[in-house]
């Protein structure tokens, strides 16, 4: 009787760090809109290691999930622009510290728009007052650049909001 009692208490002990374990590393996610359509659709359930972020450094276009200060809502965007560039968009067109820079993965929201911009003209400064990304900032928007609220929107996202990475 004590041997079962043991065991039930190993079993018992194991689920409890595996549930603990998996909801300190682990969080599950669902699209909610069309933002970052069609990378991720809407109702598409993903999980995030929350616990990479702390290690690995956030690159251009890393889809990553945060949440703003004071915001409920957890938001999934592009990362476009890394501490210190200077973020610039001329004729659909992404322009880092002056160098074009191309977003292949855009390749299939330009086609539905028949050679129509999708993402509008502009600079950090005239839409953040800021000539770059400030320190452990990034800058984020969403694939589908007509239909996203985002850092043209809302302005930088600071690292220490940012959840985790996407991989898609």
């Amino acid at each position: 009787m004590r041997k079962k009692r043991v065991i039930a208490g190993i079993v018992t002990s194991a689920l409890l760090s595996t549930v603990l374990i998996k909801n300190i590393a682990f969080a599950a996610y669902t699209v909610d809109g069309v933002s970052m359509q069609p990378t991720l659709k809407e109702g598409h359930h993903f999980y995030i290691n929350k616990l990479t972020n702390r290690f690995n450094k956030i690159e251009r276009f890393d889809i990553v999930v945060f949440q703003m200060p004071g915001e409920k809502q957890v938001l999934v965007k592009r990362v476009i622009g890394l501490s210190g560039e200077k973020i610039e968009y001329r004729n659909d067109k992404l322009y880092v510290n002056g160098k074009y820079v191309p977003e292949p993965f855009l390749k299939k929201n330009k086609e539905k728009v028949y050679g129509n911009p999708i993402t509008g003209n502009f600079t950090l400064k005239e839409i953040t007052g800021k000539e770059a990304v400030p320190e452990k900032c990034i800058f984020v928007i969403g694939d589908n650049r007509l239909n996203s609220r985002d850092s043209r929107h809302f302005g930088f996202v600071h690292e220490k909001n940012v959840i985790g990475e996407v991989k898609p």
